[in-house]
């Protein structure tokens, strides 16, 4: 198991310390007092459908703004360089547009309490029962991700066993989700979000003045690592080696539509903030609201990722006691002066909260709704069902300590989640995208396209990627191809059983695939709503401008 480097410790002080102590007893009091709203297992699950578009915006990226962004993201820059930015402006900005504009009607209309409950009245309860399991499982896989790197820190803060630093982390991350509900989980997101870029954008300045700015980093990363380093499309054509291990082609495929539209489309962490919102119209602003900080974002992590490769070239090659997920850590051990490292501290354990309570949150509603009460305990009171969403949310917590073991045996974590993602997004996004757009879909198509895409990408992955029967280049590039493979596996299915077995009659399908209407989807707008800066398609477009603009820099 890699631990941190020997001697990587933060310089933390009494100051350091009470920043702390005052931001854990905040978010516990925000548990505490979300607790009083939570009286049904729709206040639990979902937040009773009642919070503002702001509010669940701000929850939608921070719910992403875990593991995934801050270690994995620097780990990524450190590794790969300029190549990052293609996980926020290919990779996120237009699927979560996509999300906003075309597919939130369908969620929140149909007035599902989960994504896969919308595959149940899609397809069948054969459909619903898989994804609803292999959802299950990837939430813990990924609530076990951020609860690694949250641990991380909390070992170079304290000097805990990695062990120990799970097991406590992990234990107050169960006390305010199991208290508070949804709600509980979102209101802190929110407090999240602005503690994380009060920690980033201090590592930002005083990483960039101590590498002599942007042009005296980005000189030293040429000598160090090539001019390919720092662009986001160099070398990148079919045939040329760069360090990502993959060219445009598989990078516009595999991350820019199948594993983005997978992951930001179908992920019931994400979707679950959208489906808390107060209406159909601040459903629709959730992730376009979201998108603006996150165009933004990717330059609070991947900077302080090149300043790590530029200070410590070495970083994750053989031989050296630093890995790529030790990026952030040794900046802030480096680089900032007692009190800035308390709020620098702070903000991390925020991210990896927030992320691993995103996952939790969203694996007590699945396995409450979808598979407990569907084909275990039909019929309870709502109370019974409040009372086990609570006791799931411990089970869940207790599974993801178990799994945080397993994300410490990779030295790039967000190499980790891509295969996750691979996994099981990409074959439940092909499944969504057919059948919600080609009522001749069936819903034999439905379970058999979602059974054989996650298969498919499994096998690209353990055995010809892993076994070497066809030369990939990095972990990241194999993850590509995996998505791809399991998109197109997944497609194929879906076609070949559709065309041999019986659609539903159309009546079955409204609201359930494009063209269709149902009553939910035609909800007024409130009071407001209509003001022209909360159009959903002019929000949809600036993110979309703002995101293709800012890879103009990055380009030569």
């Amino acid at each position: 198991m890699p631990y941190l480097a020997d001697g990587l410790r933060l310089p933390t002080n009494g100051l350091d310390y009470a920043i702390l102590v005052i931001y854990f007893a905040v978010v516990l009091g925000i548990g505490f007092a979300a607790k009083r709203s939570v009286k049904t297992s729709l206040d639990f699950f979902l937040s009773g459908r009642s919070l503002p578009a702001w509010v669940t915006g701000l929850a939608f990226v921070a719910a992403n703004l875990g593991a995934t962004e801050i270690l994995g993201m620097a780990a990524n820059g450190a590794q790969y360089g300029a190549y990052t930015v293609h996980w926020y402006w290919i990779g996120a900005i237009p699927a979560m547009v996509f999300l906003g504009l075309v597919m939130m009607p369908f969620y929140y209309g149909s007035k599902v309490r989960s994504v896969p409950e919308f595959l149940l009245h899609r397809f069948d309860k054969n459909a619903h029962l898989l994804s609803s399991v292999l959802f299950a499982l990837s939430a813990v896989l990924i609530a076990g991700v951020n609860l690694y790197a949250m641990a991380i820190v909390v070992q170079a803060l304290l000097g805990w066993p990695i062990w120990v630093a799970i097991l406590v982390a992990g234990l107050f991350v169960l006390v305010y989700i199991t208290v508070g509900g949804l709600s509980s989980a979102i209101y802190n997101e929110v407090l999240q979000f602005f503690v994380i870029l009060a920690a980033l954008i201090p590592l930002v300045i005083v990483g960039l003045k101590r590498v002599g700015g942007w042009h005296g980093l980005t000189t030293t990363l040429d000598h160090s690592h090539g001019h390919n380093f720092v662009t986001a499309w160099g070398g990148t054509a079919i045939g040329e080696t760069n360090p990502l291990g993959a060219n445009w082609l598989t990078i516009v495929l595999g991350l820019g539509f199948v594993l983005s539209f997978g992951y930001w489309t179908t992920n019931f962490a994400e979707v679950q903030r959208a489906l808390s919102a107060k209406n159909l119209s601040a459903a629709r602003r959730t992730p376009l609201i979201a998108a603006f900080p996150k165009v933004f974002i990717v330059f609070g992590v991947l900077i302080p990722g090149l300043i790590a490769a530029a200070i410590a070239p070495k970083i994750g090659t053989p031989g050296s006691n630093l890995t790529y997920n030790d990026a952030i850590p040794l900046l802030m051990q480096d680089l900032l002066p007692n009190g800035v490292l308390g709020i620098a501290v702070t903000g991390l354990l925020a991210a990896f909260m927030a992320g691993m309570a995103a996952n939790v949150s969203s694996f007590n509603t699945v396995f409450t709704n979808d598979i407990w009460s569907r084909y275990v305990k039909r019929g309870e009171s709502d109370a019974y069902y409040l009372r086990f969403g609570r006791i799931i949310t411990v089970i869940g917590v207790l599974v993801s300590i178990g799994t945080a073991f397993l994300a410490s045996s990779f030295g790039n974590i967000m190499a980790y989640l891509q295969t996750l993602f691979s996994f099981f997004n990409v074959p439940l996004f092909v499944v969504f995208i057919i059948g919600m757009f080609w009522k001749r879909t069936t819903a034999q198509a439905g379970f058999w396209g979602l059974l054989a895409g996650t298969v498919a990408a499994m096998v690209n992955y353990f055995y010809i990627y892993k076994q070497h029967v066809i030369a990939i280049p990095s972990d990241q590039g194999a993850n590509f191809v995996s998505a791809i493979v399991g998109f197109v596996a997944g497609a194929v299915v879906m076609v070949a059983v559709s065309m041999v077995t019986k659609p539903k009659p159309e009546e079955e399908l409204a609201g359930l695939v494009y063209g269709t209407r149902s009553p939910g989807m035609e909800e007024p707008p409130a009071e407001g709503d209509e003001a022209w800066y909360r159009r959903p398609a002019l929000l949809g477009t600036a993110a979309l401008v703002i995101a293709a603009a800012l890879y103009v820099p990055f380009s030569f």
